[in-house]
């Protein structure tokens, strides 16, 4: 029998009932393999390949399958159409064993028996182009999430995390905030007038000004509306025009992932995970009594809106059935899909049309049919026509002022039959009544006039829905990680929910501005947009994925060695291991002293350990260190633990200072210092004012060959202090007997 592996085991049991137990289907119940969860898993130094290990808990999943795949007549692989649905299906065949040559490789955009019956006679090959693209973003992501993580713990407070997209999502809800704190209201007013016409035989309408001498006015405060109220109260009220006219609005588009998300929150109040989860399971499948395993909508992860011709002529079919013929448009809507939608899939619509949300009503929970009711009538409703209005818009003048009068009706529904958009909160009244026939040089009869004092608002703060939007709009991330996003924003606490309003808690301050500071570059919406295009780039084939990675991280890692340093107190202690200037941090168990070379030196040492002793270990040579216990001070070898050598405090000599050389820098004496293990160095008795340093004992001179520090080595030979530079000044003459 042959074999069909998916993701979830919902999923497994939709397509198995469809299949009629001729095929085995089985779940891989996702990543089989993926980057360690403890360490960096991406090796720098060769390429940035990844180094791949089996998922926690996946050994039993991994020998289940394969014992399967050995038995099979055939293996089909048929994970989600998308990125990382390929990368699953690649590590599932090199785990496995399966012929990379073979066409094993299946995909459906639906679950239903049609598509799955057409993948099946249709497989092809693993598209490697989609599986780089999935690399691409992982090792990128694991890099700057791994090392801008403890960056942040290290700097503010621990248990931080960074990430490429998260952070630069974040980085919009604090900059919103921050627009809203600094927000000054403006004042103006609002001038109305409720008239009537002169015979009143028609009821009365308000009119707005708007225009003074036929320019367009602005009320800023009270005297200019109370001018203009008095100016109105004493002059004639006159239509200047009448314009009429039918006005259009279209259908909106079937949804894909950003506007379902949008559109939930708006109309449902769900979050954009709880949208997805529901989501997910409608698109899976879904136990349903009497009926078994039913999947209800087609891939829920997609940007595109457009639809294939099938679903269009079922569409219009129920359309005209229900409806009337009327109500379809004399050519079908088509909707193109915004720049830099990968348009690899379906815009997400019902399977069966017949499963409307009536019937549906009684076979899903509340939540699973409110997401469906919403899917369903939005597709629906984007492949009817357009909605029609009697528009009508009036312009009167009194004294020089200017105002107008709008109104419309309803004269064919269209579209709206079944759809009707979410009010938004900032959304302003567009009128909607029905206005008197008037004509030009009527007169008009006022019944009152108001002036209304108000404020500028300041921006609104993000929702879900207005976050998901403001990322698809600025091509940050894409449809699979926005709820994933906003997901790890309230988790980490980043953000807290007033009602629905996202509000940055202060951590999310410090975060945004660290990150700004340091890496201006990543936490950049301009160039988080240009790489997802990048990744693109790299699954329509024309990018080897290295390259980008290549030249992403030099700077960027040049840019966290300075952020791990800034700030941070240069001492005069060398590394023992670099020679490089160790500086004074601190962490979140306190202190320490670490090498200035980091990342490429990645010396760390406790800030105690830094009292080095003239007294040698008994043991193994090396200088001892100053400890202190609950006992007191005491001395210890500082190769623990491979030494645990110790001595009473009571038994150090006291350190006098040694002053040996001049400093070339500023011609004061330099003193004779140890390091952790006991090996000498010399550093300028200036510092910190100077902060010269050397292994070897300067003479105060510079090299006439190069400038650098002419120094003295423990031999006696003076030479110069860079080792690419051969000058050398002597070396002492050899004693009798030797040699």
């Amino acid at each position: 029998m042959d074999l069909i592996i998916v993701e979830s085991p919902s999923k497994a049991k939709t397509i198995s009932k469809y299949l009629k137990g001729k095929y085995r289907v089985d779940a891989s119940g996702g990543h089989i393999r993926d980057l360690p969860q403890k360490s960096l898993g991406v090796s720098i130094e060769h390429n940035f390949e990844p180094r791949y290990v089996t998922s926690p808990g996946k050994e039993e999943t991994i020998k289940r399958l394969t014992e399967e795949a050995k038995k099979a007549g055939r293996v089909y692989l048929a994970t989600d159409p998308d990125r990382e649905g390929e990368a699953i299906s690649w590590h599932l065949q090199t785990v496995l064993g399966l012929d990379a040559e073979k066409e094993n490789r299946i995909e459906f955009n639906e679950i239903s028996p049609k598509a799955v019956a057409n993948a099946l006679e249709h497989p092809r090959r693993v598209n490697y182009n989609l599986v780089d693209a999935q690399q691409a973003r992982r090792v990128l992501d694991r890099l700057v999430g791994y090392k801008l993580s403890p960056l942040l713990n290290n700097k503010i407070q621990n248990g931080l995390s960074a990430g490429r997209v998260q952070s630069v999502a974040l980085r919009l809800v604090v900059d919103r905030e921050r627009e809203i704190r600094a927000f000054v209201p403006e004042e103006y007013w609002t001038i109305t007038a409720d008239l009537q016409d002169a015979g009143k035989k028609f009821s009365a309408f308000k009119a707005t000004l708007e225009k003074k001498n036929g320019k367009k006015c602005k009320i800023t405060d009270r005297a200019q509306a109370d001018e203009a109220l008095a100016a109105l109260k004493a002059g004639r009220y006159e239509v200047r025009s009448v314009k009429k006219s039918v006005t259009k609005t279209h259908a909106p588009a079937p949804f894909t992932t950003s506007t379902l998300q949008q559109d939930a929150s708006n109309k449902l109040g769900f979050s954009a995970p709880e949208t997805m989860l529901m989501a997910q399971h409608l698109y899976e499948g879904i136990d349903v009594e009497g009926e078994g395993h039913i999947a209800f909508v087609t891939y829920i992860r997609t940007d595109s809106t457009r639809i294939s011709s099938d679903a269009q002529s079922a569409a219009l079919e129920y359309i005209a059935a229900t409806y009337g013929k009327e109500y379809c448009p004399a050519k079908p809507n088509f909707y193109a899909s915004k720049k830099g939608a990968q348009d690899a899939h379906e815009a997400i619509r019902p399977i069966d049309l017949s499963l409307t949300p009536e019937k549906a009503r009684k076979m899903l929970d509340k939540k699973h049919f409110n997401v469906y009711k919403l899917i369903y009538e939005r597709f629906i409703a984007s492949q009817m026509a357009e909605a029609l209005y009697d528009s009508m818009q009036i312009e009167i003048e009194n004294g020089g002022y200017g105002l107008r009068a709008s109104g419309r009706t309803l004269r064919f529904a269209g579209f709206t039959a079944v759809w009707q958009e979410a009010k938004r909160e900032d959304d302003e009244e567009t009128g909607g009544k029905l206005l008197p026939p008037l004509k030009e040089g009527d007169g008009l009869v006022s019944l009152g006039e108001k002036g209304e004092q108000k404020f500028t608002k300041p921006p609104i703060r993000y929702t879900d829905a207005s976050l998901v939007k403001a990322m698809e709009d600025k091509g940050i991330g894409r449809p699979s990680t926005y709820a994933s996003i906003i997901s790890v924003l309230n988790k980490r606490k980043y953000v807290t929910k007033d009602g629905k309003y996202m509000v940055p808690t202060e951590v999310a301050y410090r975060i945004t501005d660290m990150l700004v500071k340091y890496f201006r570059e990543v936490m950049d919406v301009g160039f988080t947009a240009d790489m997802e295009e990048k990744l693109d780039d790299i699954e329509e084939g024309g990018k080897d994925w290295h390259s980008i990675i290549a030249a992403f991280y030099p700077p960027f890692e040049e840019k966290l060695r300075f952020a791990g340093t800034d700030g941070d107190e240069l001492t005069e202690i060398l590394c023992e291991k670099c020679g490089r200037p160790m500086v004074r941090k601190t962490g979140k168990y306190g202190k320490y002293l670490a090498c200035s070379g980091y990342p490429a030196c990645s010396n760390i040492i406790s800030e105690g350990e830094v009292e080095v002793t003239d007294t040698p270990c008994p043991k193994c040579g090396a200088m001892m260190t100053v400890k202190t216990g609950r006992y007191g001070k005491f001395l210890a070898c500082p190769n623990y633990p491979t030494c645990k050598s110790t001595l009473p405090y009571e038994e150090a000599p006291k350190k006098e200072e040694v002053f040996e050389g001049t400093c070339p820098e500023c011609g004061k004496p330099t003193k004779k210092l140890f390091s952790r293990t006991g090996k000498p160095y010399y550093g300028c008795s200036g510092y910190p004012a100077c902060k010269f340093m050397s292994w070897d004992s300067p003479t105060g001179e510079k090299c006439p060959t190069c400038g650098s520090p002419i120094v003295k080595t423990a031999r006696g030979t003076v030479k110069c202090s860079n080792k690419s530079c051969s000058y050398r000044v002597g070396r002492p003459e050899k004693s009798a007997g030797n040699g």
